[in-house]
Parts: C-alpha cells; structure tokens; sequence
C-alpha cells in the first residue's frame, strides 16, 4: 500500500508523485479541505460512524495527495488501485468524485484560467499586469475512434493522429491566460480562434505574439505579431528571416508553459478515461496547477 506520510516528509519524493513541493501542497491542502467539506451530500447516516468498508483515504491530506498523484503519473484504475489498496472501482470514484473538489480549490485560488473573456474591461480587471500575451493551440492524442465521422473529425494532419486541442494565452511569466473549451483536432488554429475570439479581449497596447497558423489574424486586429511567411517561388528578405527569429524566440514562452502544464501525465499521455469530455476538466485542471505552481514556488 502507498506510504503517503512518507512521501509528505520528502520534498523530492513528493515533487515527484504530485508535481508539488511540501509548500505548495500545505497551501492547497486548506483550501481543498473546505472545498471537500462543502461537496459532502446532505444526508443522513443510515449507519453509525465506523459502519461500512475501511476506508483508505482516512485524511484529507489523502485525498488531496491521491488526485494529485493521478493527475502526474496517470495511472490505469487498476494501477491505481493497486498502489492505494482499493479496488478499480473505487479508484475510478475517487477520481471523479475529486477532481470537482481540486478545480473548485484552484478557482478559489486564483489560478485556474477563465475559458473566455468578454471584454477589455474585464482582461484587465482580472490581469492587470501583463504585458505581453502568446496565443497558441496544444493537442494531446486519443485513442482512435471506431466511429467512422469521429475519425475523420479527430484527425489531426499536423500531428498525424487523431487528437483533441485547446487554444491558450499565455502571459510573459509562463501563465495561461485563457484556456478554450476542447475541440476536435481536425479544426484549424485560426478557424478555432475566429469561433473563441481570444484575441478580441485583449486591450490594443498589449502585444499578441502568434504562429504561422493563426496567418491572417493580422488583418482583424493590429496589435498581432505574426511570422513572415515564404512568398510562392520566392524567398524572405534576411531582415525578415531576422524577424521571425526574434519572433520565434520571444514566443517560446508559450511552449515553455505548455511543457510545464504538460508535466502532468494526464494532459500529456494518450487520453483513455470514457466519460464525454473528461479531458478537457483535466486540462483545466492542470493548467491550474501550472498556475498555482507559479504563484507557491
């Protein structure tokens, strides 16, 4: 069975179960318990306390270490299970019973990113600060679907698998903005960002820095920073190919948070859980995650 108080006393041993330090799970720990507290249903015991199965997740500081375990080694239920010392069904409750709880803390936290804003007003009411944003598209693979129109809509001829993606903004510091609602890997960058609109919240002073994906987003708002693409036949003037350097290098940022968001297994190995649209709460999450990271490290 997993020692998890053993794993609390070890900086680098927990670091490397949950992608926290002893900090940062401290800081989290109050705001989850409460949140936990809260999501009990409001019922009557039917048996006195001790009555029923043992539980193994005796402790809040359990269940907080538990979903944070699943969400950075993605373990099958079985596995799961296994290490904990409960059955695959109870590995697969535990998970969706506490994943509501954890992006419920994170929210109360202030890291976990707003799927859309409306406004200028309200970009800067929530992100006073920034200076400079990245918007970017992340897929992450699924395992193929048997349905025959879900194959064609889920392919990606980019990555060449069938996927799921999310556009994101992403600030100088490494923080995701905005994350969008999943989509189907088949929809393009640009036709995705048309339908969420990221771009179209954020105040004209700040810089939007782009790949050659988003090419034509230029021309609907000016404070867009796109790379030079090669005329047909032709090729790019040296002061252009030192642009789309410096581009480039400036909007590596953008990669940077998504291999920190992505150090959680869940959002980065072959998506296999059933329940619709389960990714994309994981992806939430775990951008939260990434954000609370941040602010607690």
């Amino acid at each position: 069975m997993l020692n998890i108080e053993q794993a609390l006393k070890q900086d680098r041993l927990l670091r490397a179960l949950t992608g926290m330090n002893r900090k940062a799970f401290e800081t989290l720990l109050s705001t989850f318990t409460e949140e936990y507290e809260q999501s009990k249903p409001k019922k009557k015991r039917k048996r006195a306390t001790g009555g029923g199965r043992k539980a193994c997740l005796t402790t809040n500081s359990a269940k907080l270490f538990f979903i944070l375990f699943y969400f950075k080694c993605y373990p099958t239920f079985d596995l799961a299970g296994f290490i904990v010392g409960f059955d695959r069904s109870q590995a697969h409750y535990w998970v969706h019973r506490l994943q509501p709880v954890l992006e419920a803390s994170l929210g109360k936290k202030m890291s976990l990113p707003p799927r859309k804003i409306n406004n200028v007003e309200d970009f800067l009411t929530i992100y006073p600060g920034v200076k400079r944003v990245m918007i970017d598209a992340t897929e992450r693979r699924i395992q193929r679907p048997k349905d025959r129109q879900k194959q064609k809509l889920n392919y990606s001829g980019k990555k060449k698998h069938h996927t799921r993606k999310h556009l994101a903004a992403v600030d100088e510091n490494k923080r995701v903005l905005v994350l969008s609602k999943v989509r189907e890997g088949k929809v393009h960058d640009k036709r995705a960002h048309d339908e969420d609109d990221i771009a179209g919240a954020i105040p004209e002073e700040i810089p939007i820095e782009v790949d050659s994906g988003f090419l034509g987003l230029q021309k609907q708002y000016e404070n867009i920073y796109v790379p030079h693409r090669k005329p047909k036949g032709g090729e790019l003037s040296e002061s252009q190919r030192e642009e789309n350097r410096l581009l480039s290098s400036s909007r590596v940022i953008c990669e940077n948070a998504f291999a920190g968001v992505k150090r959680y297994q869940a959002v980065s190995q072959i998506y296999r859980n059933r329940i619709s649209d389960f990714d994309d709460r994981l992806m939430l999450t775990a951008a939260g995650l990434w954000n609370f990271y941040l602010i607690a490290a």
